[in-house]
């Protein structure tokens, strides 16, 4: 049946990329401006963008525009407020256990640029932070795709700390911090391979979301089903870039058809037909009973679920591993990109297996308190000494006996 690709990286990259962590970690502001002028043709001298520049592009915005984003940050943040867990308080006796949970001191969100403009990423990014009480959340985006667009994202969102820069070099600055660029806690938001990889590589220095691979989609039909539907929400994902990946499952030959015609109409006005095209290589529209589509869903673990069928509250209850799933026929993954109130940003390529989409929780540390009174030791003192003297660590046995006297 279907398969996806595996977000890899090539060693050419892998090496490319830590030759520019290297350079930014030891030569700071100097090696940023090198590699920027070297990768986006753009000679810089201040990193950081004047705030004027945001208000300037605010109130210069089309307000259909500004309302529509104000709309998605709105519900966005209604919708990760009610994310925020709730401290644990455990109470015996003589002995107390606590957890409570903390945001990250600082954030640094990474915005692509380049051909396509994407103030959405601002706002799924930057909301759940703001939700979580980060207190400084920064923006790194490549001075040649800084749009207007992203810039009313971000004065919706709050974000006044921008710096035109992109690349491993912006994921180098954030991480090591420069003369110009206070170091984050955590990195978070998409980019190329090269941005991808400097994540990967910075992870246990600061934190990040994910290692992003490329955008795929998964459509569960049954016989209920609208091929122009299928279709038109196979290219919504097929059209993001050459390497997505765009999968459906139908029940016969005749709805496979059917769908493959549709695809090949709309492809032909598509303004990113050849985007999509090349994307739609990667997967296609396979036949398939429900059954046999529900466990190539759970083998593949997209990104994105979509089921197609008659009794999605159904079929949903045999659902393991999706990124997130959309429940019916009138319900298409681009509601959940933008206005929904969810969070598009999701594990790919297979990791719904193990990890989940970003979320207020993101943002957030739990620590753990204990306190214990005299008596609270003494009733588990030989227990506490068993265990330590079995694992041969006698100073922590001596550790509890010298409370005990």
């Amino acid at each position: 049946m279907a398969t996806t690709k595996n977000f890899s990286v090539d060693r050419e990259t892998e090496q490319a990329v830590r030759s520019i962590l290297e350079q930014v970690a030891n030569d700071g502001d100097a090696a940023v401006r090198r590699y920027t002028s070297e990768f986006d043709r753009v000679d810089l001298t201040d990193f950081r963008l004047d705030e004027t520049k945001i208000q300037e592009a605010f109130d210069q915005a089309d307000p259909n525009l500004v309302d529509s984003l104000k709309l998605m940050a709105t519900r966005l943040a209604e919708w990760h407020e009610q994310e925020l867990p709730s401290d644990i308080e455990l109470i015996e006796a003589d002995v107390t256990r606590r957890q409570r949970f903390v945001p990250v001191d600082s954030v640094g969100i990474y915005v692509p640029g380049g051909a396509a403009s994407y103030p959405s990423t601002v706002l799924m990014n930057a909301i759940p932070a703001k939700a979580a009480g980060v207190e400084r959340v920064v923006m790194v985006t490549p001075v040649t795709g800084l749009s207007a667009e992203v810039l009313v994202a971000a004065k919706i969102a709050g974000v006044t700390e921008i710096y035109t820069i992109g690349g491993a070099q912006a994921v180098a600055a954030l991480t090591f911090g420069t003369e110009s660029i206070q170091a984050v806690d955590l990195i978070v938001g998409p980019g190329n391979r090269f941005v991808a990889e400097a994540k990967r590589q910075v992870y246990g220095i600061v934190g990040i979301d994910s290692v992003a691979g490329p955008s795929e989609v998964v459509v569960i039909a049954d016989e209920t089903a609208h091929p122009d539907r299928i279709a038109a929400d196979l290219l919504a994902q097929a059209e993001h870039d050459r390497d997505a990946v765009a999968i459906a499952f139908v029940p016969t030959e005749a709805m496979k058809r059917d769908v493959d015609e549709e695809l090949e109409r709309r492809l032909s006005v598509l303004p990113r037909q050849e985007i999509a095209r090349r994307a739609m290589e990667n997967g296609g529209v396979f036949v398939a009973s429900l059954d046999e589509a529900i466990a190539e869903a759970n083998r593949l673990a997209a990104e994105h679920l979509e089921l197609a069928v008659a009794n999605p509250q159904e079929v949903v209850k045999l659902i393991r591993h999706a990124g997130m799933i959309f429940l019916g026929h009138e319900t298409p993954e681009t509601l959940g990109d933008y206005v929904a109130g969810t969070n598009h940003v999701l594990p790919t390529s297979g990791t719904a297996r193990f990890a989940s989409g970003l979320s207020a929780r993101t943002f957030l540390r739990h620590q753990t308190m204990l306190e214990a009174t005299r008596e609270g030791v003494a009733r588990l003192a030989n227990a506490a000494k068993t265990v330590a003297r079995v694992e041969g660590l006698e100073a922590h046995a001596q550790a509890i006996e010298v409370r005990e006297n």
